[in-house]
């Protein structure tokens, strides 16, 4: 029971996180709260449109980095099946899809098949170097 605790746990508690996530708390009027003062006092003369640029591409960041952890967590779980590959991929993918989907119903928030894809390629990036490494091991 403990082995498959410490295997499935973290998986399913990072899936509990990126559920939060999609919440109103993690909104761009949120997250600009954290981002825009912490960039301005890096970089005070920062112009309103750099600082708009620069949040966007740190939110977009943050969703590739978000699944690269999911597709590493996915592949820690899932390492004992010969398929684990597949079945973390399958995961991804279908929690990016049902995240963006479920961002569709939160009023701060809006839903992004581009952001779906980003999801998509932190997971499938993560993967492809964790199968690299598992080969090269072999």
């Amino acid at each position: 029971m403990g082995r498959f605790l410490s295997r499935y746990l973290p998986l399913v508690a990072w899936l509990a996180f990126i559920s939060f996530a999609s919440s109103d708390s993690f909104s761009a009027g949120n997250t600009s709260r954290i981002i825009g003062p912490l960039v301005l006092w890096l970089f005070p003369n920062t112009s309103p449109e750099t600082l708009a640029v620069v949040h966007f591409i740190t939110r977009k960041l943050a969703h590739l980095a978000e699944y690269a952890i999911l597709g590493i967590l996915a592949a820690r779980a899932f390492r004992i099946h010969r398929r684990w590959f597949l079945i973390s991929l399958v995961l991804v993918v279908t929690y990016a899809l049902l995240d963006e989907y479920h961002q569709s119903f939160v009023p701060a928030r809006t839903a992004s098949l581009w952001d779906s894809l980003i999801d998509i390629t932190g997971g499938l990036v993560a993967l492809l170097v964790i199968r690299r490494r598992r080969g090269a091991a072999a």
